[in-house]
Order: C-alpha cells, then structure tokens, then sequence
C-alpha cells in the first residue's frame, strides 16, 4: 500500500522544492536505488541459505570422522574443524588456490560428475612426514610427488574420502571413489568455467602444522539431491525409529556375549619409592585386609560383589556373597 502523506508533510515538501532543499533528482534517483538490485548472471546463487546450511552440517560431521581417522592415523595432535562455506564460480576457486597443491578428484555414485578434495600443501607435507615416521614440524613445499610419495598420499585421501559416506547418509548413499591425485590446479578441469559450485573449506591442524582442506562441489553433480537438502526432508529423516523386538533381542545377545575383566581383589599397600626399589625375593608387603576380612570382586572397574577366597577343584577361587550397593550422587537421582 502506498504511504500517505498528511497536510503538513506535503506543505513542507512543497518547501524544500521551491527552495531548492531538495531536488526532483535526488527524489527519483532515491527510489531507483531503493527498487532496483543488480544481479550477475555468470555468478547466480543457485543454492539457497537453507541448502548451505544443511551442506554445513554434512561436513561439520565429516570433520568430526576426519579429526578420529588422522589422529589414529598420524598419532598426533589433529583438529579438523569446518572454516567456511559459500557458493563461487569454479573458475574463482581454481585462481584461489596455491600453484602446487594437492588436489584429489573423486566421484561420489550415484551423483554425476567429479569433485575435488584440494589439501593444502602444508597439510599435505604434515601428513606424509607423519607417515614416513617424521615429526612433522616443518612446512615444506610439494613441487614433485616420488611414485612413493604419491602412493602413499593416495592411499591416505582414498580412505579419507570413504567416511564421507555417513554424514551423507540422510542424503544420499554415496560411493566416494578417488579417481586421480594431480598438484596443478590447470590439469583438471571438473566443471565449466562459470558452473557453480559450493566450496566447503576445512582448517586442519595436524601438531603445530595447520592448513586448509578445500572440497569443491559443482551444482551439476549436486543437483539429483538439492531436493533433498530441504529442511522437511532433513527433519523427517531426523525422526528417532522404534527398534523392532528382533532387533532388541539381537541386540541383547550381543551384549550378554560380550566379555568384560573380573578382578578379585585381596588387599591394597602402599610404600614409598625406596622400598619399592629394595624389594627382594621373600619379602612380605602387608595389606590393608586380613584373611576373615572379605575379597573385593570388581567387573571392570567398578565394585561389584564382596566374596570369600579359597580352593575350587584344585585351582584359586572366589565365592560371592553379597553384592555391592553402589552409590547414587545427587544428580543421578
């Protein structure tokens, strides 16, 4: 609806023209301004802020698995966190990255196309001293790979690229396959120059090394799931499933079949460090407990039975007897 203006705005209005205040310009000019929005069309948003945040989410999660598999793989320190994600051209993406890079194209069945995982060199030098037994403290530049070395990396972002397939799983049942390793940006070509695609960038810090982990992801190859990226489909596959009775049967004979330490305990000590160091064959430590005093039976770590030690058949054995109350804090009630 348009806005009207009372008596005494015109009135003022009128004044401010004739006094030349304000020119009739201004005014048209003022709601061009207002009205009009540019709008490239060799760089169209094709994604919307609802399909960027749920693509977020995805890989906060891949970075979760990612931070588990490097610090088991390189034992070391390692945070793999998500930076930032926006939607480019893959022409900007290509000008943004390093000359020398690691970059790792892989499809993703049952999506068309290719995408690329780019590691950043310093990463990609971390990862590989780590391997080979280094300490991975220096940053060194990649500017050619040995068959060794590039075997070596291969393998590592093949293995790297399968743990996507969980946090796409309310998506889409992904197949990430490493097609090939290169180090020059100019040598793969994954999407047309002005395709757009998301740029999902990682911050990996690997000891006192850190770097970014970029995946590029062209909107050809993500347009069979966008729909699915919506926030009716995400919350609907959100929803908690009852287990049916097979499965929570199925599920209790695998516990009950799983095995667990049962420790009978006589009696604790404690002595210093020089007595420690002087004991001999024959020496007696005295414990806190006599022999009427019951054995203390723990499952794991936890106190579970009281018991009576003695001779069963011919070997060591505990009786039980009673069993242990545990303690219930304040807030466990």
């Amino acid at each position: 609806m348009p806005e009207v203006l009372s008596q005494n705005e015109i009135d003022a209005l009128l004044s401010s023209l004739n006094s030349g205040e304000v020119k009739p310009e201004d005014m048209i000019k003022k709601e061009i301004k207002q009205n009009v929005r540019l709008y490239d069309f060799k760089r169209a948003m094709r994604f919307s802020k609802e399909q960027i945040r749920n693509i977020s989410r995805v890989y906060e999660n891949y970075a979760r698995l990612l931070t588990t598999f490097f610090s088991a793989q390189l034992r070391t320190y390692v945070q793999v966190s998500v930076v930032s994600l926006e939607q480019i051209t893959y022409e900007e993406f290509i000008q943004s990255i390093p000359d020398t890079t690691i970059l790792n194209v892989f499809t993703a069945n049952p999506l068309e196309g290719r995408m690329v995982m780019e590691v950043n060199p310093h990463v990609a030098y971390a990862i590989l001293e780590r391997t080979l037994g280094g300490p991975a403290t220096s940053m060194g530049e990649i500017d050619s790979l040995t068959e060794i070395e590039a075997s070596i990396l291969e393998r590592f972002f093949a293995k790297s690229l399968g743990f996507l397939k969980e946090p796409w799983k309310s998506v889409a049942d992904l197949q990430p396959k490493l097609v090939t390793l290169e180090t020059n940006p100019q040598f793969i070509q994954v999407a047309s120059q002005n395709e757009t695609v998301v740029v999902v960038t990682l911050n990996a810090k690997i000891g006192n090394i850190s770097g970014m982990i970029n995946f590029c992801l062209p909107h050809v190859a993500l347009e069979p799931v966008i729909p699915k990226l919506s926030a009716h489909h995400w919350l609907n596959n959100g929803q908690v499933k009852t287990r049916q009775p097979d499965e929570i049967n199925a599920l209790e004979n695998r516990v009950k079949l799983a095995q667990v330490p049962v420790i009978a305990e006589l009696g604790k000590a404690t002595i210093n460090i020089q007595d420690f160091l002087t004991l001999a064959i024959g020496d007696v430590i005295r414990l806190d407990k006599t022999l009427e005093d019951p054995v203390t039976i723990k499952v794991g770590d936890k106190e579970k039975f009281h018991g009576q030690a003695g001779v069963s058949r011919g070997k060591q054995a505990v009786q039980i007897i009673s069993s242990i109350k545990e303690e219930v804090d304040d807030y466990d009630k």
